[in-house]
C-alpha cells in the first residue's frame, strides 16, 4: 500500500489550492484558510508532474472550458459520506439543490442535517461540488472555504456557455 501523498499547489481565482493524490487518484483539494485543512506529514512529496492532468482539469474549470471533471477520486470517509459525495457529483454544473433534496436523492429524506455534515467533510472541494448545495430557502449556507468563495464558484458556473 502506497503511504506517500503526492501534492502540488495551484493558483486560482479563489486563492491558492492544495491538491493531493495517492499516485492514482485525487484524495484532496483544499483552499487556504478553509475550515477543514489538510494534515501534511513527512510522507508528503511535492510532485507537479504526477498531478499534471488534475492541474490541467482544474485550470480548464477556472477558465470556463470544463464543466465535468474526469479525474479518478479516492476520498476517505464513512459509507454514508461516500454516498453523499457521489450524489454531489451528480449535481449538474451551474445548478444548485438544497440539503433536503440531496437527502432525498440518496434515499434518506429525513437526513438533511446528516447530509449537511457529510457535505462539510468533503475533502475534494470543487471537483466534488459541495458548493452547489444551498439552503431550502435559496440562501447560501455554510461552506468550508468561506461564503465568498462559494458565491464566486456559483457565479462562475452560472455564466453559461463554454468558451
Amino acid at each position: 500500500m502506497n503511504t506517500t501523498t503526492m501534492y502540488c499547489t495551484i493558483a486560482s481565482p479563489i486563492g491558492e489550492l492544495l491538491l493531493t493524490s495517492d499516485g492514482e487518484s485525487v484524495t484532496g483539494l483544499y483552499m487556504q484558510n478553509q475550515k477543514r485543512e489538510a494534515k501534511q506529514t513527512k510522507e508528503w512529496k511535492r510532485d507537479d508532474a504526477a498531478l499534471k492532468q488534475s492541474r490541467a482539469e482544474l485550470e480548464a474549470y477556472f477558465t470556463g472550458e470544463l464543466r465535468e471533471f474526469k479525474l479518478p477520486l479516492a476520498a476517505e470517509g464513512t459509507p454514508f459520506q461516500q454516498r453523499v459525495w457521489r450524489a454531489l457529483c451528480d449535481i449538474p454544473y451551474g445548478e444548485t439543490i438544497s440539503y433536503g433534496e440531496l437527502a432525498r436523492r440518496i434515499g434518506q429524506p429525513t437526513a438533511s442535517r446528516a447530509v449537511g455534515l457529510a457535505n462539510g467533510q468533503n475533502p475534494i472541494s470543487i471537483v466534488v461540488p459541495c458548493h452547489r448545495v444551498i439552503g431550502a430557502n435559496g440562501s447560501l449556507t455554510g461552506y468550508g472555504g468561506g461564503l465568498e468563495r462559494k458565491r464566486w464558484l456559483l457565479a462562475h458556473e452560472s455564466k453559461g456557455s463554454l468558451i
